[in-house]
Formats: structure tokens, C-alpha cells, sequence
């Protein structure tokens, strides 16, 4: 049996507690349709950051699977006190530069060099985070999401007031989260 991560269960001790309030709230004030557009709407919303959360760290623990730290990116073994220093090799293609060898033509070189740099790693972090974001739990997510609205639309009870307030339950709650200490 797994031990649920205590930072999920704060996450849903806020989601629970606000969804309670909205509850009390649309039973005390509002009609039954308002309440079951505000349900629809915070299982929806709450679907879709769940498949985002899974996407990603899926996404990630793939890439960190991927990673020798004992190798440089030539693929040079690297000792100890390099690995305590710079645990991920940020620094291992870096030359330093004297000050008097500073030309504006060496810094615009400069400058070039690590937007080429930026754009090469752009285009390679958009290829390996494309799994994140086209990922079936996500796709899951918004497609229950967008048939939801069509149901409630169609049936004529789709109130667009307390459907914005059920979708904005997960956000709202997460921010609170992150806000309580």
C-alpha cells in the first residue's frame, strides 16, 4: 500500500473544503442546476489538472532516467569535487574571458553564440515536453471537460456564472494552498 504524498493531501484538504463551501453555498442560496453546474465544472477542472500533473511528472521522471551525472556532456568521467561543485555540469564548457580581450565584436560574438545556444535548447525542450502536453490524461481531461459543457448546454440548464466559479475552485485552491503556510 502506497503512502499518499502529504503535500497532495494538503492540495486536497483545500479542494474538499472550498467544494463543501460551494456546496453549502448553492444549496442554501441557489438553485439545484447552479449546483450541478458547479460540480460538473470543479470534476472537470480537477480531471484535467490531475492529467496535467501526471503528464508532467511522467514527463520528467523520463528525462531525469535519461541522466549520467558521472558524465560531462563530452562524455568526459568527471571526479568528485566536480560532481559536489556542479552537480548538473552547468559550468563545464565555460571560458573565461579577459576583460581586455573584450571587443565589441567578442561580446556580440559572445552574444550570438548563446542565442544560438538558447534557440538549439528551445527547440529540444519543446520536442521532449511534447509528451506533457499531448498526453492521453490530458486529452482525457479537456475532452471530458468540453463534453460536459455541451451536455449542460444542450440539455438547458448550463449557467455560465457558476460554471466559471466550479472551474475556478482547483486554481483558486491551489493558490490558497500555497499561500497557507
Amino acid at each position: 500500500m502506497t503512502k499518499i504524498n502529504p503535500e497532495v493531501l494538503k492540495f486536497a484538504k483545500v479542494f474538499i473544503f472550498l467544494d463543501f463551501c460551494l456546496i453549502i453555498y448553492a444549496l442554501v442560496f441557489q438553485n439545484n442546476f447552479w449546483l450541478l453546474n458547479t460540480q460538473v465544472a470543479f470534476v472537470s477542472s480537477l480531471l484535467v489538472v490531475t492529467g496535467s500533473f501526471l503528464s508532467y511528472k511522467k514527463n520528467i521522471e523520463n528525462r531525469l532516467s535519461n541522466i549520467d551525472s558521472t558524465k560531462t556532456k563530452e562524455g568526459v568521467d568527471r571526479d568528485k569535487i566536480d560532481e559536489i561543485d556542479d552537480p548538473f555540469d552547468l559550468y563545464s564548457d565555460y571560458e573565461a574571458v579577459k576583460e581586455e580581450d573584450l571587443t565589441p565584436e567578442k561580446i556580440k560574438e559572445i552574444i550570438n553564440d548563446e542565442k544560438s545556444k538558447l534557440k538549439k535548447n528551445s527547440v529540444k525542450n519543446a520536442i521532449f515536453s511534447a509528451s506533457g502536453f499531448l498526453s492521453l490524461y490530458r486529452i482525457v481531461g479537456y475532452a471530458i471537460l468540453v463534453f460536459v459543457f455541451f451536455a449542460l448546454n444542450n440539455n438547458g440548464v448550463f449557467m455560465p456564472i457558476s460554471f466559471i466559479i466550479g472551474l475556478s475552485v482547483v486554481p483558486f485552491g491551489v493558490l490558497i494552498s500555497k499561500l497557507k503556510i
